[in-house]
């Protein structure tokens, strides 16, 4: 048994079941702002009771996502102790800032959001809920930024006595070449992840013909925003952060382009079947010619650099980067179409009325967290065999005491304990839809 492997596919496991959490949080707690903005602004009791609603929802995934997010990051210093040793003196303040900065500020305003309705006036418990949102972004903020150093690194030099990456500049290294259209790009995400879990809920609900009244409007609420996120992800986040790449890591732009062979006038691949045998190539491809360098560069005659241009032991698995960019893609584009399309039915004033629509929003609930979850196995993928780009590579960062047999026992564990967490928090959910739209105290209507 290959520990690096093991240990490559334990973190995998622990960092994709966190993830799944985060976006809808993210996502929610935005459009719990507008909810309560309307409730309060719009003296509208309606949106008050949706806020009170989707806020028990948010809690409870709040709470999963916390502790899931724990365990992920004991991992430095079980598995990758090597890893830790590189990265420590740069990643200790983005993550201490992470901790005291976003995650306290959301706790804190959390606390006050939850329990201080109808104990605090309208506008500060408004207020708590857009701190809580920010709160959420900005800690978002900060696990980016380390990650985006490991992606393109910036504001260090190397001591090669110690054997690690030290700090010379934190402004360097926290807005290193990616970081913002990174940002940007996984935020916005999550916006479109909180838009598609709220209309999914909302659709269950009028589907069972349930609390229709209220669900009819947060349908619209989510649908709107979901559209407006959705065309936003695409053009500009989408299109600038993969140009990012290219200029920055061409070896993992080539490979989740399917791009082979260094050309002129590279086509943009739309679909592929990748192969490998006894070379890398794309099977079935339907492409446009010439668009990946307009894109890229703004003329469609430029070269760009393919897989063959980079040395073996430099490229990153080209099948998985390859597959999990475009199922990517292909789910920004469902989002777009859907969004688009319940906003066009609701002005034709068939949008209640049409079960089949409704249906295919709650379908479509888990597929952004797929979408999510697909970019992160493009970015991850797509940088090996670097842990650090070009400084760190994985097989260089693993723990070296700590035996492959005990790193697939912990596999096995947590796999059994996520799977029974996954369980528990998808019967709670579905608990706390079905108890339907609470009613407000009358302290919360008058103070």
């Amino acid at each position: 048994m290959d520990p690096v492997l093991l240990a490559r596919i334990q973190f995998a496991l622990t960092i994709g079941f966190h993830f799944i959490f985060p976006p809808i949080t993210i996502g929610l707690a935005w459009l719990l702002v507008i909810l309560e903005w309307k409730g309060w602004k719009g003296n509208n009791e309606d949106y008050a009771r949706l806020g009170k609603f989707f806020s028990r929802i948010f809690a409870l995934t709040f709470a999963i996502g916390v502790a899931t997010g724990i365990v992920m990051e004991f991992q430095f210093g079980t598995n990758w102790a090597r890893y830790s040793t590189f990265v420590g003196d740069i990643f200790g303040a983005p993550l201490a800032a992470e901790g005291i900065f976003a995650f306290f500020l959301e706790s804190s305003f959390l606390g006050l959001y939850l329990f201080g309705r109808g104990r605090l006036s309208k506008g500060v418990h408004w207020f708590s809920s857009l701190m809580l949102a920010f709160g959420a972004t900005l800690s978002a903020f900060w696990i980016i930024v380390a990650n985006s150093w490991q992606q393109t690194p910036a504001g260090y030099v190397y001591n090669e006595i110690a054997g690690r990456a030290e700090l010379t500049s934190f402004f360097e290294a926290v807005f290193n070449p990616s970081t913002m259209i990174r940002y940007l790009h996984t935020v916005d995400a999550a916006l479109i992840t909180g838009a598609f879990f709220m209309a999914g809920i909302s659709a269950y609900m009028i589907l069972k013909n349930k609390d229709v009244a209220f669900m009819r409007k947060s349908l619209v609420v989510s649908l709107v925003f979901g559209f407006v996120a959705s065309i936003l992800e695409v053009m500009p986040f989408g299109h600038e952060h993969a140009r990012q790449v290219a200029h920055t890591q061409p070896e993992k732009f080539a490979a989740i382009e399917g791009l082979y062979k260094t050309q002129s006038s590279a086509p943009l691949v739309l679909f592929a079947i990748p192969g490998n045998d006894p070379e890398p190539r794309l099977d079935a491809e339907i492409s446009i010619p010439s668009l990946l360098s307009w894109m890229v560069f703004g003329d469609p005659h430029a070269e760009v650099r393919g897989i063959d241009h980079f040395p073996k032991d430099e490229i990153p698995p080209l099948w998985l980067t390859f597959v999990s960019f475009h199922n990517m893609v292909v789910l920004g584009m469902f989002f777009i179409g859907v969004t688009a399309l319940g906003l066009f039915l609701y002005w034709r004033r068939k949008l209640f009325e049409s079960k089949w629509f409704l249906k295919l929003l709650v379908i479509s609930i888990p597929l952004p967290v797929a979408a999510c979850e697909f970019g992160w196995v493009a970015t991850e993928v797509g940088r090996q065999p670097w842990v650090v780009y070009k400084l760190l590579r994985t097989s260089d960062a693993i723990s070296v005491t700590v035996p492959a047999g005990n790193i697939l026992f912990s596999i096995i564990v947590f796999t059994l304990i996520y799977l029974l967490l996954f369980a528990l928090w998808v019967f709670l959910l579905i608990r706390k839809v079905n108890h339907g739209v609470p009613v407000l105290e009358e302290k919360e209507v008058t103070v």
